[in-house]
């Protein structure tokens, strides 16, 4: 007898699934299907899973094609798992192509070419689970698709950018539904649309989506004037649409838990916040003008946590920038605020490097995030006492991406128009502070 082992969540059950244990059915005589458990979702960073674990086994159970039901516990398992039932073949889908190679040492193993266009209908039955459409193909694009697998209830399924040979390779590479020849034609096949386009056409981009009916999960910056986003905002109230700002910081659960601990007095009043993110940039979109440097690539991360830590509307804000004649843009920049009781100072380069951490200083003791601090995975309070020091630490996986993606996802399903870990209001605080930053610039060479 030949034994067919593979595992996954199997949320929402839906055609894909079902196609997926047909042919890893057929690949043998006994067919073992692993169920995730929720703690182990969570530890591999899985979010936004809709149903419990009893009933993703019983949509397993009740495809009538598995003859046996395992639960997934822990990382390590499937070896395990392997030895204790005599497999023979172990079955994942392509877009896990090389992860599982290891196993190979333990039994066979088969990638399975995923099946492209047999899940959205299913899927989007009853609302459920959301069909999105990416806009750009570079580096960032590919990233978030790899990372949408550990979300539940979205299906990637088109893809569009403005040159053709680029779109079709993405599609091919990731085994998308649609590779579409116009930003219109995408439209017409998704719920929702991921821009992940250059900063000067997330504006029209959005406009054009949100005009058409559809969510829109948008790349930082979303715009580069307050009055922007604020026009996109009422443009996706108008229409009962989610509109978000993909500033992937603001969702991790690291920086959230980080902002309440800091605003909630366990350091007393905070009165300076400093920010710095710094990565060096050779060449690309971010180093062309008008609207590439270091300001409008990275500000919006510093700016996210000082006006978390210090609010919207600073009394004063100043900006010195380092471009050299021989550069388009700015490749470094330092943006000081003055609040009534606080100051903050925001420090970002694409052609200098320097430290890049966070540190929030209060009455009592402060605060301290090591780089990278926008990737939040630990930080300390620290006080005068040193024995009243305390260490936290929070999971942060993968590229970040799936924290704003789950939000997002969620805000629709719950038909929620704004959420607490980005509002509206702090976007275009965000976008007021980048415009009043490049406008008022002092340059030195």
């Amino acid at each position: 007898m030949r034994r067919v082992i593979t595992y996954g969540t199997f949320d929402l059950f839906h055609e894909g699934h079902r196609r997926l244990l047909e042919r890893a059915r057929a690949l043998g005589d006994h067919l073992i299907v692993g169920v995730t458990s929720e703690s182990y979702d969570a530890t591999r960073g899985k979010l936004n899973v809709r149903q419990s674990l009893v009933e993703r086994i019983r949509n397993v159970t009740d495809s009538g094609l598995a003859d046996e039901v395992i639960v997934e516990e822990y990382e390590g398992q499937k070896i395990q798992d392997i030895q204790r039932y005599g497999v023979d073949a172990f079955v994942i889908g392509s877009d896990w192509e090389g992860k599982f190679d290891y196993l190979s040492d333990y039994c066979e193993v088969i990638y399975l070419e995923r099946t492209t266009g047999v899940s959205s209908t299913q899927l989007r039955q009853g609302g459920r689970v959301l069909r999105l459409g990416v806009v750009g193909t570079g580096r960032i694009a590919r990233r978030f698709v790899r990372e949408s697998r550990y979300v539940a209830g979205v299906e990637i399924s088109s893809v569009w950018s403005r040159t053709s040979q680029s779109t079709s390779a993405f599609a091919q590479a990731f085994g998308l539904e649609h590779a579409e020849a116009s930003l219109e034609d995408l439209l017409a096949h998704v719920d929702a649309v991921y821009l992940a386009s250059p900063h000067d056409t997330h504006v029209p981009y959005a406009r054009q989506a949100l005009e058409a009916g559809v969510h829109v999960l948008c790349e930082k910056p979303m715009a580069l004037r307050p009055e922007q986003v604020d026009e996109l905002h009422d443009l996706a109230e108008r229409n009962n649409l989610v509109l978000l700002e993909a500033l992937k910081t603001a969702f991790a659960p690291g920086f959230q838990r980080m902002v309440a601990i800091a605003r909630g007095g366990t350091i007393g009043s905070i009165r300076s916040v400093d920010a710095t993110f710094t990565k060096l940039i050779p060449s690309g979109r971010e180093r062309e003008a008008p609207d590439g440097g270091s300001i409008t690539e990275l500000a919006s991360y510093p700016l996210l946590a000082i006006i978390k830590l210090l609010g919207l509307d600073p009394s004063e804000v100043s900006c010195r920038t380092y471009h050299p004649e021989s550069s388009a843009v700015d490749l470094f920049a330092r943006i000081d605020l003055s609040y009534p009781h606080a100051v903050a100072t925001a420090k970002v380069g694409i052609g200098v490097k320097a430290e890049g951490n966070l540190v929030v200083a209060g009455t009592r003791g402060y605060l301290y995030v090591p780089s990278p601090w926008w990737l939040t995975e630990y930080f300390e309070t620290r006080f005068e006492d040193p024995r009243d020091n305390r260490k936290y630490y929070y999971k942060y996986n993968g590229d970040g991406l799936r924290y704003g993606l789950a939000e997002f996802v969620s805000m629709i399903g719950e038909g929620s128009s704004e959420s607490f870990k980005l509002r509206r209001q702090e976007s275009t605080a965000i976008a007021r502070l980048i415009a009043d930053a490049r406008t008022h610039a002092r340059r030195f060479s």
